[in-house]
C-alpha cells in the first residue's frame, strides 16, 4: 500500500515496493498528474519481495515481461529517451543498442532485472 500525501504541489509517496523499477514508476506517474510540482519518493523496496511467481495465476508470458520492461525503461527519465530493443524467452532478458557509457548500460540492467517474472538479463 502506499501512502500519498501532498502539500503545495509537493507530493510525497511512502510504503512498499516490491522492486526498484515499481518505486521508479510510481514517481514517473506521480510527476505525470497535473499540478504536481516535484515528487519525494521515500517507498522502501522491500527485501522479502519475491521476483518468482508461486502459482500458476501469478506467472507472467514472455509478452508481458517484454511490455514490462519497455514500460520501465520509457517511464524511467535516465532511459526514456534510449533506443533499446528488448527481447524474452523463457524470463530471460536480451537487450540491445546503444548506451552512452558504462553507468546507463549498468542502469538499464539493474532496472530490468527488477521487474517482475524477470529471471536474468543479458545486455
Amino acid at each position: 500500500m502506499t501512502e500519498v500525501n501532498t502539500k503545495d504541489g509537493i507530493v510525497t509517496l511512502k510504503g512498499d515496493a516490491d522492486n526498484q523499477a515499481q518505486k521508479d514508476l510510481t514517481t514517473e506517474y506521480a510527476k505525470d498528474v497535473d499540478g504536481v510540482k516535484d515528487v519525494q519518493n521515500e517507498m522502501v523496496v522491500s527485501k522479502t519481495a519475491k521476483k518468482t511467481p508461486d502459482t500458476v495465476g501469478e506467472k507472467i508470458d514472455d509478452a508481458s515481461i517484454t511490455a514490462l520492461v519497455e514500460m520501465t525503461l520509457v517511464y524511467h527519465r535516465s532511459t526514456s529517451a534510449l533506443s533499446t530493443k528488448v527481447e524474452t524467452k523463457h524470463g530471460v532478458i536480451t537487450l540491445s543498442g546503444k548506451a552512452k557509457n558504462a553507468a546507463e548500460k549498468d542502469l538499464v540492467s539493474k532496472l530490468v532485472n527488477d521487474v517482475k517474472g524477470v529471471k536474468s538479463v543479458k545486455n
